[in-house]
């Protein structure tokens, strides 16, 4: 019986304007571990760095896992659990057959998600979670840190 490993990640994502200047963040915690990771783009939009905090949290795991996923975005929660079958079987438009916002982004994190075994949540934003906080502020960092040094 092959036994995966449990990792806990908790994303979030920020921008300063919508489009603007954008930040993502993740904390990944396993057993005694825990590892916090961030980034950002110039011109993007919540949405997009909502997605890259799950895509480069699941990317940072360098064998297949068990993952609790816990996100303070219903965008991706839907998408992931709910729209993105109907999305594929579509050729990536939406039911009112135009194409879907983020497709790139949106494949990238079915492909990610298909190395591990994820269950998906949804947390409350902003309120008393003390990871969705922190997963917040290392957002909020990708923007001021990593925002125009590329």
């Amino acid at each position: 019986m092959n036994h995966l490993t449990e990792v806990t990640i908790y994303t979030d994502g920020a921008c300063k304007g919508n489009p603007g200047q954008g930040g993502w963040g993740a904390i990944l915690i396993s057993g005694k571990h825990t590892r916090e990771i961030y980034g950002g783009e110039n011109e993007t939009t919540n949405n997009r760095m909502e997605l890259t905090a799950v895509i480069q949290a699941l990317k940072a795991l360098t064998r297949p896992c068990r993952v609790a996923l816990y996100t303070d975005s219903t965008y991706v929660k839907n998408g992931i659990e709910t729209w993105i079958v109907n999305w594929k079987k579509n050729g990536w438009k939406t039911s009112n057959k135009k194409p879907v916002k983020n497709h790139d982004l949106w494949q990238a994190l079915d492909a990610e998600a298909a190395r591990h075994q994820v269950s998906w949540f949804w947390v409350k934003g902003h309120a008393d979670d003390a990871y969705n906080q922190r997963a917040d502020e290392l957002a909020n960092r990708g923007v001021t840190e990593c925002v125009g040094k590329k």
